[in-house]
């Protein structure tokens, strides 16, 4: 009798038991679901709105890419060249930038930081001196001699609050 007894508790503390550690997995389960669904909502937001920015890119271009191709140019290389070539006015003698016509207000260069290639023949960028910064509009072209000539189109200095 008592081994009945004994075995019917040890039955029923194993059912309530496993009842309670099938229910926090269940739990845990639904709360890794909702967090998986929302993370993948969060990562198709994130998705469209880099589609969006990358609109204006020569990266997504596929004319101007094309155009450098049917020119006979590597775009793989040819785009860092671009970049590079904008980024080495950075090494300047004097007070003037080589392209960005504002002299530094500061003891500091004024010095291009970031550049944004549009298409096959327009770029942004934006400079600074450490204290005030603005931004260009550069139209780029090869010339004969498969050089990189650069054009400043249009410029703005942010006012300093």
């Amino acid at each position: 009798m008592y081994l009945f007894i004994f075995s019917v508790l040890l039955i029923i503390f194993q059912y309530v038991n496993s009842k309670n550690i099938i229910d926090k997995y269940e739990k845990d389960i639904k709360t890794y679901k909702s967090k998986k669904e929302k993370y993948e909502k969060d990562i198709s937001q994130l998705e469209e709105e880099k589609f969006e920015l990358s609109y204006f890119s020569i990266d997504n271009n596929e004319e101007a890419l094309t155009y450098f191709e049917d020119l006979g140019y590597d775009t793989a290389t040819l785009i860092p060249a671009i970049i590079d070539g904008l980024l080495s006015m950075n090494v300047y003698e004097g007070e003037d930038h080589p392209i960005v016509p504002f002299a530094s207000m500061t003891s500091s260069k004024i010095l291009i930081n970031k550049i944004k290639i549009l298409n096959h023949k327009w770029i942004i960028a934006n400079f600074t001196d450490g204290k005030h910064w603005g931004e260009i509009f550069v139209n780029y072209e090869i010339d004969e001699k498969q050089e990189l000539k650069y054009t400043l189109t249009d410029y703005f200095l942010y006012p300093v609050n």
